[in-house]
Order: C-alpha cells, then structure tokens, then sequence
C-alpha cells in the first residue's frame, strides 16, 4: 500500500469522484464518503460502501465536522453545475464550499489537502466565467486551500485539468503536465484525473504545488509520477 492513511473523497458520486473512489480501491486505500445523497452513492459502489458514507452538504459546518473526523487526508472534487439555476451558484459550492471544507479539515488535524479545480481559473475573461464567475469562484476556493495547507507540517496538492471527458479507464495516455495557468485548451479523462489525485497522496513532488494537464498521446502508463517530479524540478 502506498498510502496507509483514511481519505476522505468529498463529492464522491459526481463523475470524478466516483473515479477517485474507484481508484482507490484499486490501490486499497482506506477511505471513507462524503456524499448529499446515501442513496446515490449506494447505487454507485454497492452496499459494501455503507459504513464508509457520511451524508451531507458542504454548505454545512457539523455535517462538514462529522465526515472529516476521522480521516487523514481530502481529495475534494466538488463542483457546482453551473448550467442548473436551481443549484447552489459556484460562489456557494467551488468557493464557500471549498474553504468550508478545508478549514474544518484542518481544524480535524488533517494533514493533506487535494483539490480539484480548473484550467483557466486565473484568466477573468474566460467564457466560463458567465457561469456565475465559476472560474474566479474556485481559483478563491484554492486561494485559501493554499493559505491554510501551506503552513509546516501541512501539505496540499491543487489540480487544474482540462475538460473533462469520459473516454474510458486511466493510464492509457501521455499527459501534458504543467503549472503557472499557461495550458490554454485541452480535454483530459475523468479517470486520469482521479488517477493523478491519488497519486498525489504519496509522491513528495506533489506536495505544495499547483499543477495543470491535459491529454496527451495515446500510450499506456506505469504511473503518473513522473510528470508531479518533472514540474517539480523546474521549480
């Protein structure tokens, strides 16, 4: 096992999330949900998940409390949808949401912090931005990720991948790794994405930095290891 702590998945049942659970199951890492809807998330993972399910909303501190209580690290990949007027707006969901959870987090004693954002966050003008800011909403969201998980002995990983697709499993492709917001356009799978958060929890160059990737050619993977170290050395 390459990680031997509890990671608590927040917005396991969205379509990343249940790659990330999927993931770490494969790599038999504890973990345990956070999740709006038992429901949904017993219908995704089986009823073996049971006694791995806290319900809640991440607009809630005590729910918030009751799910990180016993974790050692977060892979959050909540995200609002933008398109539905009837859902909470980016600003309750990929900003107060995200600060929410990380602060509670941190309160716990949790450790590592891994958040899934964006492409394109830091670039105002971007066409997603009509969408209630969401793009300003969740570089806010990592902007206190950072502030928090930066201090010693704390640790945070930040993942901005491109658009998402669902083209099948992980590992089945080269990725075009970076930082510093400078990857324009570009798609990448869900289960790459969920692939590179779990790697984060045990490769040291992922620790306090900020990545951006997208799809690259087709050619299966060992791991995505490399490319955390790579960006990492021309820090």
């Amino acid at each position: 096992m390459r990680y031997s702590g509890t990671v608590l998945v927040a917005g396991a049942t969205g379509r990343t999330g249940q790659w990330v659970v999927k993931r770490l199951q494969y790599y038999g890492i504890d973990h345990h949900l956070f999740v709006r809807s038992g429901e949904k998330a017993l219908e995704a993972f089986g009823p073996e998940i049971v006694d791995r399910i806290s319900i809640g909303r991440i607009e809630n501190q005590d729910e918030i409390d009751a799910a990180v209580k016993n974790a050692d690290a977060v892979i959050c990949a909540i995200g609002g949808n933008v398109m539905d007027p009837e859902t909470p707006p980016p600003s309750a969901i990929d900003r107060d949401g995200v600060m929410r959870l990380a602060f509670r987090s941190k309160e716990c004693g949790i450790k590592k912090f891994i958040l899934v954002s964006s492409l394109s966050v830091t670039k105002p003008d971007h066409p997603l931005n009509k969408y209630g800011n969401v793009l300003t909403m969740k570089l806010e969201g990592e902007n206190e990720v950072r502030r928090l998980y930066g201090e010693e002995d704390y640790s945070y990983t930040i993942l901005r991948p491109g658009g998402l697709i669902d083209e099948g499993g992980p590992l089945q492709h080269k990725l075009i790794f970076g930082t510093g917001d400078r990857i324009a356009t570009g798609t990448i799978n869900r289960s790459d994405v969920a692939e590179v958060a779990v790697e984060a929890l045990w490769v040291p160059e992922a620790h306090n930095l900020t990545f951006e990737f997208i799809q690259g050619e087709a050619a299966p993977q060992e791991s995505f290891e490399r490319y955390f170290k790579k960006v990492a050395q021309e820090q």
